[in-house]
């Protein structure tokens, strides 16, 4: 993982505290994070974004790619602050022109992402950043950044506000695309 432009402790801190923790939640055993207190939190949101921003602002980035849903909020706000097109990684079905898939695994069968065949505007050798909330096991994401390598394009990197370490999500998509987050939790 890359140590360029990586958040100060204090700031970490800060970031950890606004997002909300449910146990049990969408089923039992699990421990969801809630960003919805992050967005509604303007210091902690505006920290966050400051801090994406000012990492990526050097990189040369022509498009950032999120995944969907939450993924949206931080791609789409920091596509907007770089002045630089944002691009939806969508459940398959929910995009309505021609489009490639990925499909992958999860722990109860299998699933499947998609992009516009024309998503980064038929142009080759421009740089993308795939940005979603959180890594767990991994399979989204790298079922997106397959995806986003099939179209063409350079695939400067995969972020994400959180990494649930002990599941190794994010060593596994390291294999195909540098990554970074923000918090390990």
């Amino acid at each position: 993982m890359s140590e360029k432009n990586v958040l100060d402790e204090n700031s970490k801190n800060i970031l950890l505290d606004s997002i909300r923790t449910i146990n049990d939640y969408p089923k039992p055993g699990i421990i969801f994070k809630d960003i919805t207190t992050l967005l509604n939190n303007k210091n902690a949101f505006n920290l966050l974004m400051d801090h994406l921003e000012e990492r990526y602002k050097s990189y040369n980035l022509d498009y950032i790619a999120g995944v969907e849903a939450r993924g949206f909020f931080f791609a789409s706000a920091l596509a907007s602050r770089l002045k630089i097109g944002f691009v939806p990684v969508r459940k398959k079905g929910k995009l309505p022109s021609t489009t490639i898939c990925e499909k992958y695994e999860l722990e109860y069968g299998f699933s499947e992402v998609e992009l516009h065949l024309d998503a980064f505007n038929n142009e080759k050798n421009v740089n993308v950043l795939l940005i979603d909330d959180i890594i767990v096991s991994g399979g989204t994401a790298y079922a997106a950044a397959n995806l986003i390598k099939k179209l063409n394009v350079n695939l400067v990197e995969s972020c994400f506000l959180m990494n649930i370490a002990i599941l190794d999500g994010a060593k596994k998509l390291s294999e195909i695309s540098p990554v970074y987050c923000v918090l390990e939790i």
